[in-house]
């Protein structure tokens, strides 16, 4: 086996010695730090898990003593952020019922499944965890953090302006949450009068609350679904919005401004018609690209041009895998297939990056490579539009979590079926190259 620098290094960290208490250099790769140009032939220093400094290597002092790893033709970048993903193997829903805000996908979602090395592999490093699109309201989401932990709160990652927050709410609107029969809507107006009388409620709630003026004899009754949706009206708590048709991101939109909550438009397959109306709301767009066009009628006019035309119209745009509709390890491609069709490569790359750190309010931990925030790092073969590209390794807060040289990790990388439906024995590798 030939040892390569990066080899070595993964060899090293198995050692005794804590990673977290060792300086750690990262020199030579050509650097995109996001919220900044370029840099070629730069290093990054990381300690305790934050980036230290960063810049060209003429210009930093590496400190004695620090483990250096040669990554000179090679490709950093910040960890991917995945705002609507399911991997997990979580699932939550109660088919006798429309609307549960109260559900949490935190409750059913397995940390050591499979999927989630796939994610890793694919150099996402957060990850918004949704339930599923079948409601008008599916539950509360999960922010995740990819690194190390033995329960799903070691992984959890608390909203910076809000700390007891770790997710948003999902919603959805169209043809998954329509359905024929009671108590689902069974018409898309139906489906707007629903939401709106539980806001209302909600409302209603939040007034009997603040009269009781905490006292306890006078306070409602305690309500999940209420508590859940008070989050969202004091703006705690983002609403993650599956809709495809133009008119119903219209109707996200006027939902939005009638009750004045914050709301991120996830696929929008059509919102290339009415970009201009997105951009005046102020609303960001977390878009899905495929290649192979097919499944439901409403996204029958999906085109992988949206990005660059919400780009132009001044829309803040992100990508999302939508895993498994999206394969995880497939991520970094949004860009390349979103430059191809018009985006700049700018936001291309913002939009793998620090536009979803944005949209999950994570933007002053995670997203970009600037000093202070945590050491998410994807270390590329070459450069990140190529189709010959390959995620070689992941770091998390200054941790290695994927190592494509390690035979281990490189199933996930590339494997097939039988790696991730989580069962045992033969090992498929003839999946992805």
């Amino acid at each position: 086996m030939r040892f390569t620098p990066l080899l070595f290094f993964s060899i090293l960290l198995c050692s005794n010695i804590p990673a977290q208490d060792t300086v750690t250099v990262f020199s030579g790769a050509k650097i995109y730090p996001v919220a900044s140009d370029p840099v070629d032939d730069g290093v990054i220093i990381i300690r305790h898990g934050r980036i230290t400094r960063i810049g060209a290597r003429p210009e930093i002092e590496i400190p004695e003593n620090a483990r250096v790893i040669d990554v000179s033709g090679k490709t950093i970048m910040p960890g991917f952020v995945d705002t609507h993903s399911h991997i997990g193997d979580g699932s939550g829903g109660d088919e006798s019922l429309s609307l549960h805000p109260e559900v949490r996908i935190l409750d059913a979602i397995d940390i050591n499944h499979p999927t989630l090395k796939k994610a890793i592999a694919g150099g996402i490093t957060t990850v918004n965890i949704m339930p599923g699109s079948g409601h008008l309201i599916s539950g509360q989401t999960v922010y995740l953090k990819l690194r190390e932990g033995q329960r799903i709160e070691d992984l959890l990652l608390y909203n910076t302006q809000n700390p007891e927050i770790y997710g948003g709410l999902k919603m959805a609107n169209g043809t998954n949450s329509i359905r024929e029969k009671p108590p689902f809507p069974g018409t898309r107006a139906k489906s707007a009068s629903l939401v709106r009388e539980m806001y209302v409620k909600a409302e209603s709630y939040r007034k009997k609350r603040t009269a009781a003026k905490d006292d306890p004899d006078k306070l409602p009754e305690r309500d999940l679904q209420m508590e859940t949706l008070l989050e969202v009206l004091d703006g705690r708590r983002l609403v993650h919005f599956h809709t495809h048709r133009h008119d119903d991101i219209i109707t996200v939109l006027r939902l939005a401004k009638e009750f004045g909550f914050r709301i991120i438009l996830h696929h929008v397959s059509e919102g290339w018609k009415v970009a201009d109306q997105i951009a005046a709301a102020g609303v960001p767009c977390s878009i899905i690209l495929i290649d192979s066009p097919g499944g439901k009628l409403e996204a029958v006019n999906l085109l992988n041009t949206s990005g660059g035309i919400l780009e132009r119209a001044g829309v803040d745009v992100a990508f999302h895998s939508d895993d498994p509709i999206n394969d995880s390890r497939l991520f970094l491609r949004n860009a390349a297939l979103a430059v191809r069709e018009g985006m700049t490569i700018d936001k291309a790359l913002e939009g793998l990056t620090l536009a979803g750190a944005r949209m999950l309010d994570l933007q002053d931990r995670i997203g970009s490579l600037e000093i202070g925030k945590d050491a998410d790092l994807v270390i590329l073969s070459g450069d990140p539009l190529s189709v010959y590209t390959h995620v070689e390794q992941t770091w998390v807060e200054g941790r290695l979590m994927f190592d494509r040289s390690n035979p281990e990790d490189r199933k996930y990388a590339v494997g097939g079926y039988d790696v991730f439906r989580g069962g045992q024995g033969h090992v498929d590798i003839g999946g992805l190259e």
